[in-house]
């Protein structure tokens, strides 16, 4: 039992410390350039092992949100880094919300699915930070961060660097404006508490190492998303 406890905790620490590191870089606290503390500091602060920093600063990099020198530190990345430079620009206001939730029907449950094959404990314990956060959320604004963040969540789960890319993009036009009125529009008390039960239903699967039930679960949710969003 002390065993079990004492793992759980880890796997909440790391899952804090890439919550930490991912949202203050996606929303601007953490600005490019900025030196980010050292994997012992963050291990200290967050009581897990080095080993398991130095893992969330390895993905982190990989997935371009970091750059690392040695002897330097670990810094910010400029934002262009998380995108192939082959992508044609893409004018946001030329991208509706129907366009945008078509293509995550036909991209995100593949994510899902790749997710079953490649999250680690790490992973599930982002889930399980992301599903409290949602459930605990006060607002419709702040439930929606952490709607966002389990999706992101999700795709860093697959540890492919191409598909974290992909939905980066994705997530970048759910942003716009347009989207947010509509989002606020239809996150009525009764469909927040809808996509709670499918949230968690999702994550189960997942975790249950279910592929083709993770599939059908977030293109069941997805699906729901546009009905409510775009009055199909």
């Amino acid at each position: 039992m002390v065993e079990a406890k004492e793992r759980k905790k880890r796997e909440l620490g790391t899952a804090a410390i890439r919550d930490f590191l991912l949202q203050g870089i996606t929303h601007g606290s953490l600005t490019p350039g900025q030196k980010l503390p050292t994997e012992r500091d963050l291990a200290e602060s967050y009581q897990v092992s080095r080993s398991a920093a130095r893992k969330i600063l390895a993905d982190l990099e990989t997935e371009g949100y970091i750059t690392r020198a040695v002897g330097r530190g670990t810094f910010v990345a400029d934002p262009a880094q998380r995108l192939p430079q082959v992508l044609p620009p893409i004018n946001e206001a030329h991208v509706s919300p129907a366009q945008i939730m078509e293509a995550r029907l036909q991209f995100e449950p593949g994510l899902a699915e790749l997710a079953v094959t490649n999250a680690t404990p790490a992973d599930f314990a982002r889930f399980a930070a992301c599903l409290e956060k949602s459930e605990a959320a006060r607002s419709a604004e702040e439930f929606e961060l952490w709607d966002g963040a389990l999706h992101q969540a999700i795709a860093a789960a697959t540890h492919n660097i191409l598909v974290i890319r992909f939905f980066d993009l994705i997530h970048t036009l759910r942003q716009q404006a347009e989207w947010g009125k509509l989002k606020r529009r239809a996150l009525t008390p009764e469909r927040r508490q809808a996509t709670r039960r499918e949230h968690r239903d999702l994550v189960e699967a997942i975790m249950e190492r279910d592929p083709e039930r993770a599939r059908k679960s977030l293109a069941t949710h997805l699906r729901k998303v546009r009905d409510t969003l775009l009055g199909y």
